[in-house]
């Protein structure tokens, strides 16, 4: 199972990967939308509940920040750990990871 196909990898019915992208700096804002970009790093919410946490990427130049809500609170904090080992990966890769331990 793939992290981006995890039937956990979701918020409130929807899926919410990958998330969506918010321009920060850099460049320009190339809008960028779906598995775009070198994930840089990954902080945790402050914000209870515990079920999301923030991305940031590069992308053509920019930084981007994309928060990913993830219901499962025991879930989100596998995939927060997973993704901090991530850093300096392409998100494409990163969406690509078999997660299927986790099942």
């Amino acid at each position: 199972m793939l992290l981006r196909d995890h039937p956990l990898m979701s918020y409130k019915g929807m899926p919410s990967w990958p998330p969506a992208w918010t321009w920060t700096g850099g460049v320009k804002n190339d809008h960028p939308r779906g598995e775009v970009g070198i994930l840089e790093a990954i902080l945790p919410s402050v914000i209870q509940p515990a079920d999301r946490f923030f991305l940031y990427i590069v992308y053509e130049g920019s930084t981007y920040i994309g928060c990913l809500l993830i219901d499962d609170h025991a879930f989100c904090r596998q995939v927060r750990k997973l993704l901090k080992a991530c850093c300096n990966h392409p998100v494409a890769q990163i969406g690509s990871i078999d997660v299927t331990y986790t099942l």
